[in-house]
């Protein structure tokens, strides 16, 4: 999507026990000087994430000193999770499942060409007449 560095260095994955509310780091630019935080749930359609654990991924930021974070599910946000982040001086973006596999599809990330379909025109030079 255009974030810093090369494929492998662009970011890190943490995401383990102790994580402290961070799944990922991205790294902004080729140096590193500026960072985006990630914290990913994998949920199915009916569970939604709630205010709750968006609270406690802004606590994640605030503890790491970050003022940019994005938490993706493969669900949904409530809609008090969804306001919660409009006022707050951190920037936190919500992606869900649709809106994830839209950026999948619009950057090639772990999609595969399935059908593609070819669109034909007339050619009018090919009918030009010769004079």
């Amino acid at each position: 999507m255009g974030y810093g560095g090369s494929r492998r260095s662009a970011a890190t994955q943490l995401g383990r026990t102790g994580d402290g509310g961070v799944d990922g780091v991205i790294n902004e630019d080729r140096l590193g000087l500026d960072r985006l935080y990630v914290q990913a749930k994998r949920y199915a359609p009916p569970n939604t994430i709630g205010r709750p654990d968006v609270q406690g991924f802004l606590g994640s930021l605030v503890g790491l000193g970050a003022t940019k974070g994005v938490f993706v599910t493969t669900s949904s946000f409530s809609l008090q999770a969804t306001e919660f982040v409009r006022h707050l001086p951190q920037r936190i973006i919500l992606i869900d499942g649709d809106r994830l596999a839209d950026l999948m599809i619009e950057h090639d990330i772990g999609v595969r060409l399935n059908r593609a379909i070819e669109f034909k025109r007339i050619d009018e030079d090919f009918f030009a007449e010769d004079e």
